[in-house]
């Protein structure tokens, strides 16, 4: 004990040592007595200065929050009138989880703004935002899936043709191949893949940021920013080719449903919100932004600054992306089919337990369980439906909620193919 004690007291003389050998070589000196609001950052020319960044500002503060509960309100309520309208639960499920995108992007983001003077807070709240936009990668195709009557329907419609080979859209080398069941089995695998990847990642990270070796824009080798980054951008960029091929392969077959503007939100606020925070954590490296060591009287490390300019970023991009989003998953045609249905249909769930189901990630395991499953047999799965008990006068009885159940229909078929 007394000589780790040695050693740690040593470490903090070292570090503040370095600090004070830094501020003496510096230009300006400022008055270190009352750090309590002090920022400092490295200028141009890499002396250290007393001055403050838009980022800490009750202005930013403000201005973030104002698209952050503009999005809010327009999400949930997008949310409320789908479960208010829950009646397809096999295609809203999905729908609401991928709405719930934007609370969680914009909430996290004006988190981390508002403690960015903590820069270990934001490296946990990004994790968590991180986490959800693999969520919601995996949601996007299963109902596409949906849209389509299942994999059975997929199959009927597109087994045995051949592959357009395109360079431009990334399917020259697939020439000459045929699509199979192998083909929705890849794309099923790589878009459950990166939900797998980036939960382990995050959780590299937040290990990595309390030992002091992860920090946004550091590409030393040593530090773990730049092998995590490698393996992210490997990992969503597949999960986001799998979408595509799928989306290339049936874009007529979801024609009817709109999919373009689903497809092109979806993955600019995946996608571009990844590299858009890595253009920001580059130059804060090349000192286009200036890099802090401390804000509001705490030290903070390298890359605060890019993440705090990403979080703002993406507090106002919410907003947008909450309109586009409002406009892609209408609820006016589920709303329709409320007002259409027959006397002999069950009544749609409560908000509540339709806010629970939907919420319920059961079927993302089974998925997985199942299509990473070394004992994988080809099959292909009609959509599920609503099966509901007639009584004797052939109508919905009283209890037929309770006792309605899903049926899922099943197809096997040979398995002499894949991708």
């Amino acid at each position: 004990m007394n000589m780790s004690s040695e050693v740690m007291n040593t470490t903090l003389l070292d570090s503040v040592n370095n600090t004070e050998a830094l501020l003496r070589s510096s230009s300006i000196v400022p008055d270190m007595n009352d750090k309590s609001n002090m920022t400092l950052i490295t200028s141009e020319n890499g002396t250290i200065i007393q001055h403050e960044i838009f980022l800490n500002t009750t202005a930013a503060q403000a201005l973030s929050g104002i698209f952050v509960w503009s999005a809010l309100l327009i999400t949930c309520h997008q949310i409320y009138s789908h479960l208010r309208s829950y009646t397809r639960p096999n295609e809203q499920r999905y729908i609401i989880r991928i709405l719930f995108i934007v609370p969680i992007y914009a909430f996290d983001s004006w988190l981390s703004l508002l403690f960015i003077s903590n820069d270990q807070y934001y490296v946990y709240f990004d994790s968590v935002r991180d986490c959800y936009e693999a969520f919601v990668i995996y949601n996007f195709l299963t109902l596409s899936f949906e849209y389509l009557g299942g994999e059975s329907a997929i199959m009927a419609e597109i087994r045995g043709k051949f592959i357009q080979s395109s360079c431009m859209y990334g399917t020259c080398c697939l020439s000459g191949i045929t699509y199979s069941i192998g083909f929705l089995r890849f794309c099923k695998q790589a878009t459950l893949q990166f939900c797998v990847v980036k939960p382990i990642m995050a959780v590299i990270t937040i290990l990595l940021q309390a030992f002091g070796k992860y920090h946004d824009g550091d590409f030393n080798v040593n530090g773990g920013y730049l092998y995590i980054t490698i393996i992210y951008n490997f990992s969503v960029s597949l999960s986001l080719y799998a979408l595509f091929l799928f989306f290339f392969a049936t874009s007529d077959l979801l024609r009817p449903y709109e999919p373009v503007l689903k497809f092109l939100t979806i993955k600019s606020v995946i996608f571009l919100s990844f590299w858009q925070g890595m253009v920001l954590a580059i130059l804060e490296r090349c000192g286009v932004i200036p890099h802090a060591l401390m804000i509001d009287g705490h030290e903070v490390g390298a890359g605060t600054v890019a993440a705090g300019w990403q979080n703002f970023i993406t507090c106002i991009e919410m907003f947008f992306a909450a309109i586009a989003l409002r406009y892609a998953f209408t609820d006016s045609v589920y709303q329709k089919k409320l007002n259409d249905a027959p006397d002999n249909v069950a009544p749609m769930h409560s908000i509540s337990s339709g806010l629970k189901e939907t919420m319920n990630p059961g079927d993302m395991v089974q998925d997985a369980i199942h299509n990473f499953s070394p004992a994988y047999q080809q099959y292909t799965q009609q959509s599920t439906q609503e099966v509901v008990q007639p009584s004797q006068n052939g109508k919905a009885g009283a209890g037929s909620t309770k006792t309605s159940k899903k049926a899922d229909k099943i197809m096997l078929i040979a398995s002499d193919d894949e991708f």
